[in-house]
This record gives C-alpha cells, sequence and structure tokens, in this order.
C-alpha cells in the first residue's frame, strides 16, 4: 500500500513539473495533453501541430502554442447563441 502511494505521489510531481515547463519534449507532451504517442506522431508529421525540430530529430513543443492549439475552433454554449442572436434581432430590426 506505501509503494502504491509513493508512485501516486511522484506521478503528481511529475506532472506539476512538466506544467511549468515552457518546452515540452514528446513525451511530456503526450502526457500533458493527454494524445497518444501514435497520434501525436501523425499530427508532427502532418504539419497539424505547432512544434520544433531543432536538430531535425527530435521533437520539441512550447506549451503556449500547444494551450492556443488545443483550444482552437472553441464551441459556444448555448446561453452564447442564444444572446447573439438576441443582439443581431435588435440590430437589424426595421
Amino acid at each position: 500500500m506505501d509503494n502504491i502511494l509513493i508512485l501516486e505521489r511522484l506521478d503528481r510531481l511529475e506532472r506539476l513539473m512538466i506544467a511549468n515547463k515552457e518546452v515540452l519534449t514528446f513525451e511530456e507532451t503526450c502526457d500533458y495533453t493527454g494524445i497518444s504517442r501514435s497520434y501525436l506522431y501523425k499530427l508532427t508529421a502532418s504539419g497539424n501541430i505547432p512544434h520544433s525540430k531543432p536538430n531535425g530529430k527530435m521533437i520539441f513543443f512550447e506549451r503556449k502554442k500547444l494551450n492556443d492549439w488545443l483550444l482552437q475552433n472553441s464551441r459556444l454554449t448555448k446561453e452564447e447563441i442564444n444572446g447573439r442572436a438576441l443582439e443581431h434581432s435588435f440590430k437589424n430590426r426595421k
């Protein structure tokens, strides 16, 4: 039981350390985003995710760019949609 508790705490510490880094390795990016290794390879190969390859082999990810990429294509809530519809109807009254 003690070993499991220690491993859980180590895992939490690793996640906290990763969250404070500005540049992440491939493995850290998988852990940070929850994206599988194979899918992340596909995303980098197709150029669909921002990344750097300074030596042509190792892949690095800037956390800020990753966050922006993860949050692209956000969806409006029903409340926001209704608010915009109401605004639009008031503006276009004739």
